[in-house]
């Protein structure tokens, strides 16, 4: 670090700051990456499921055809969201928000005009840059810049916009294809983003407050680099154990998800596939709001062993089962744990490793979940192609969600720099 730099954090000393207040700005910023990740998760995550059965019925192209777009949006996504941390560092948590805001907008505008395999290729390397911006990476780094003991509560409750994106975004999705055609549905997705988004962002995302870690952090001679913590965290068991398990349920939780409408539409049909997606949505929030009172003071670890086992219970059900109800609550089951698993890496990060690593890992774990879970819908859509059901690829993924249990488990050192 220059004198000049010193100098600098130096004049910007830190104060102490009340996180517990209602009155504490960082307040507004989970506000902010809560309607972030309604929008981004509504059209980048949960809204891949639509993609993929609205694709298919347009066009009559195959299952594994259209998957593996989504496969490539993942893919994509993953190479970029690694350096979200020095992106902020560069250019601001606000201007980043923004950037991410109006790609997704515009590639979701271009997903709607797809007529030929290559355009869907071409508008998912967009969604990958507003994904980047709006996702897991962006939203725990940013919050980051505001929390530090509050930093669990603060994303928990931020990322219980992801589920409420597949709460409102997938029922809306299918009524608006409905009404408008995808086309039309696309735009005025792409509309209201930009019409919330850009306002709230302007108002109240400014300059970060200076906590008193962060400046010891910063001030630190021997600081390490970005490049030396991602160095280091690749030789590390206890990272390598949170990265693989997680990477392996999310590879079986993305894959499951993108295909769930397209499996319940035979079951149960259209409207009544959407209603359970977004009924094991809003058990995502259950989930993560309950989780949020006592996440601090449980084995994070041992709690994301048990929600891996419940997933694959609920697996079993849905594969065997095909009683309505049972489906349905089955659906609940698996939801009730999909929130938390967006949230315990970062949790677990943050309890495990030093404050001014946290950044930068959460961005590399991101990305290795990323390029992970990317190949989930891809290979269960070539896999429900070679065996002509979903029972094999869903087999397949109560297999990973189980190995992923004992993986967790395995831990390195108590805290690592």
């Amino acid at each position: 670090m220059t004198d000049l730099e010193r100098r600098a954090l130096n004049d910007s000393k830190p104060v102490a700051l009340d996180e517990t207040s209602a009155r504490y700005v960082g307040w507004r910023i989970v506000v902010v990456c809560f309607l972030v990740a309604t929008f981004g998760w509504g059209l980048g995550f949960y809204g891949q499921s639509v993609y993929v059965a609205e694709l298919h019925r347009l066009h009559g192209w195959p299952t594994s055809l259209i998957s593996s777009g989504t496969t490539f949006f993942y893919l994509s996504g993953a190479l970029l969201v690694v350096f979200v941390s020095e992106a902020i560092k560069a250019i601001g948590p606000r201007n980043c928000l923004l950037a991410g805001v109006f790609t997704m907008a515009g590639a979701a505008i271009l997903i709607g005009r797809v007529t030929e395999p290559w355009q869907l290729y071409a508008a998912n390397a967009l969604l990958a840059f507003g994904w980047a911006g709006t996702s897991l990476g962006m939203i725990t780094n940013t919050l980051g810049l505001w929390f530090d003991k509050k930093r669990g509560m603060a994303i928990s409750l931020a990322l219980n916009g992801a589920s409420f994106g597949g709460i409102i975004g997938v029922p809306l999705l299918v009524g608006a294809i409905g009404y408008f055609g995808f086309p039309g549905a696309m735009v005025a997705a792409a509309i209201a983003m930009i019409v919330v988004m850009v306002p709230v962002t302007l108002m109240f995302v400014g300059r970060p407050p200076l906590h008193p870690s962060a400046a010891v952090a910063a001030l630190s001679a021997d600081a390490p680099s970005a490049t030396r913590v991602r160095a280091q965290a690749l030789r590390d068991i206890g990272f390598l154990s949170v990265s693989a398990s997680f990477a392996l349920v999310l590879f079986a939780q993305v894959g499951f998800i993108v295909h769930l409408i397209a499996f319940l539409d035979s079951v149960v049909g259209r409207e009544r596939a959407a209603s359970a997606v977004a009924l094991m949505t809003a058990m995502a929030v259950v989930g993560r709001v309950l989780f949020s009172f006592v996440i601090d003071r449980l084995n994070q670890r041992l709690a994301s062993a048990i929600s891996f086992v419940s997933q694959a219970a609920a697996l079993v059900v849905i594969i065997n089962v095909h009683n309505e109800v049972a489906l349905i609550a089955a659906c609940a089951l698996f939801g009730f744990s999909v929130g938390n698993l967006i949230t315990l890496p970062a949790l677990i990060v943050q309890r495990e490793f030093a404050p001014s690593s946290f950044g930068v890992l959460i961005s590399l774990i991101t990305a290795i979940n990323q390029v992970t879970y990317a190949f989930g819908p891809g290979v269960i859509g070539l896999l429900r192609d070679a065996s002509g059901s979903y029972a094999l690829p869903f087999y397949g993924c109560i297999a990973l969600e189980l190995v992923a249990a004992v993986l967790i488990m395995i831990r390195g050192n108590k805290k690592r720099s």
